[in-house]
């Protein structure tokens, strides 16, 4: 292989890079992209998680040079022809892209020199995912250092809409998850490492329109299974607070949307024919998990009440006897928790009211 040019580009805009949420052509090994990935990235590895570990045991034993030839030898003819067209094809369908590998070394660099004798020139990520990532973590750390906004309110007052109304940061929207006992989804989180690099490409896309505050909601530090990074937890806990308050039969339709209607049609687009059962069961999961605080004989309460009100749909199609059961559990439940919550951390509120006043507070503090 020759020599790789010093013409062929270079990209470290790294913060640009997140913030714009750029195309990229990830050529590190499926193994590395499931660890951790960045959004829009898609994994079109230079050597499967099977070539790397035989590239990376004859570099140990024999050295670079060695390693160099296996991989060559490892991805030659019809394997190197097709991932070179699948580089070309990503390229074509995204010319704003980038490439990168691990840390900016041989395999991007590879990658860049085969598509340029291909005849496609094509930005390489100086640094690599490492340097992104290194990116995603100081732009996070940032953001815990200066003065933020929390959005709170109790289960399903409709904190996640106003703050898509409002452009905010939605850490459940990120975790792809709704935070609560029932708020798995079907499909499954993201890593750690990715939950955090896409929190960092929206803090710098929500900065970037220069908001009176940083908002986002109040969360505990688990979000389902993705841990909120220790410095912004911190600096969230000490925060002011807009109250977001609805009544008690609003709150019941937003859930009843949320965790009913969309929970269900979501599992029949997934999962078809089993869509039903899929829906039910995660309902049970759900209340399943907080079965301890709920105490015995409320949760075997609301058990009973869940069954009958999925017994009622899937018989008739009648959604109404959920309204039931989400009542009683957020006025048993939820509402006391929240209560004594909010009360245990006495921390200064803003501004109070529905989303519709809290709106046109935030859209005054935008001047």
């Amino acid at each position: 292989m020759s020599k790789i040019p010093d013409t062929l580009p270079l990209c470290a805009h790294y913060d640009e890079i997140l913030r714009r949420q750029l195309p990229l052509l990830d050529v590190r090994a499926p193994m590395e992209f499931s660890r951790g990935a960045l959004y829009g990235s898609v994994n079109l590895p230079l050597l499967t998680d099977t070539e790397r570990a035989a590239v990376g045991t004859c570099y140990k034993q024999q050295g670079q040079q060695a390693a160099i030839a296996l991989g060559h030898q490892l991805v030659q003819g019809e394997v190197k022809a097709a991932r070179v067209q699948a580089w070309a094809d990503f390229a074509k369908a995204h010319p704003n892209g980038i490439l990168y590998c691990a840390r900016g070394g041989l395999r991007s660099q590879i990658a860049q020199q085969w598509l340029a004798d291909a005849g496609v020139l094509y930005p390489r990520i100086t640094g690599g995912f490492k340097a992104l990532r290194q990116a995603a973590i100081n732009a996070i750390a940032q953001v815990a250092s200066q003065p933020l906004l929390l959005l709170a309110g109790p289960t399903g007052s409709g904190k996640t809409r106003l703050l898509t109304q409002l452009q905010a940061v939605d850490l459940e929207a990120l975790a792809n998850h709704r935070g609560s006992a029932f708020g798995r989804k079907l499909a499954a989180q993201p890593s750690q490492i990715s939950f955090e690099n896409n929190l960092a490409a929206r803090f710098l896309q929500v900065q970037s329109t220069q908001p009176p505050f940083l908002l986002l909601e109040d969360e505990s530090l688990l979000i389902g299974q993705r841990n909120i990074p220790h410095a912004l937890y911190q600096a969230m806990q000490q925060s002011p607070l807009l109250l977001l308050e609805e009544p008690l039969s609003a709150r019941i339709e937003v859930i009843l949307q949320d965790y009913i209607i969309d929970l269900y049609a979501e599992a029949v687009a997934t999962v078809g024919q089993q869509g039903f059962e899929v829906f039910s069961d995660m309902l049970r999961q759900g209340m399943a998990r907080i079965a301890k605080r709920l105490g015995g004989a409320l949760y075997s309460e609301l058990a009973a009440m869940l069954e009958q009100a999925l017994s009622a749909q899937q018989q008739t199609g009648d959604i109404n006897l959920h309204r039931l059961w989400i009542a009683r559990l957020l006025t048993d439940y939820y509402d006391p928790m929240y209560q004594y919550q909010l009360q245990k951390r006495s921390l200064p509120v803003l501004m109070r009211g529905n989303a519709t006043e809290l709106s046109k507070w935030w859209q005054q503090q935008r001047g």
